[in-house]
């Protein structure tokens, strides 16, 4: 990561920065990004999160870790901004995110912000559990 993000000190340091970003997973990176901005000299660094909060796994073909590693599962905003060390935090809203891919029909899958699931699932997380008590 330090080989692709390289912040620049000198236009950096003593500002106020915005940070943008697609998501938040676990949210290690994000934590790892806020450290080295903060390290190159900025007085604030605030996080702007282009999606809502991911707060349940995709079963449709994103690879997004099972529930307990996604940190919006598990954590509320605040608590996401204390753990990656921003000074604020904000995402953009489901309604927010319908509007700006104009979904009016609602015929986009929101799942993994919701956990409204659009087919009927069998929960991955409870069969992984009962393969473990077999084992």
């Amino acid at each position: 990561m330090k080989l692709k993000l390289n912040p620049v000190r000198h236009l950096i340091e003593g500002k106020r920065v915005v940070l943008v970003d697609d998501s938040i997973v676990r949210g290690t990176t994000s934590r790892k990004i806020v450290r080295m901005v903060r390290q190159a000299g900025a007085r604030e660094v605030h996080m702007r999160i282009s999606c809502p909060p991911t707060k349940s796994p995709c079963f449709y073909g994103v690879d997004t870790p099972t529930k307990r590693e996604l940190i919006a599962a598990n954590s509320s905003v605040e608590e996401i901004r204390l753990f990656i060390g921003a000074d604020s935090l904000g995402y953009l809203s489901l309604a927010g995110l319908r509007e700006a891919v104009d979904d009016t029909g609602h015929e986009y899958c929101y799942a993994c912000y919701t956990g409204d699931y659009p087919t009927e699932l069998v929960n991955i997380e409870q069969l992984m559990q009962s393969k473990e008590r077999r084992c």
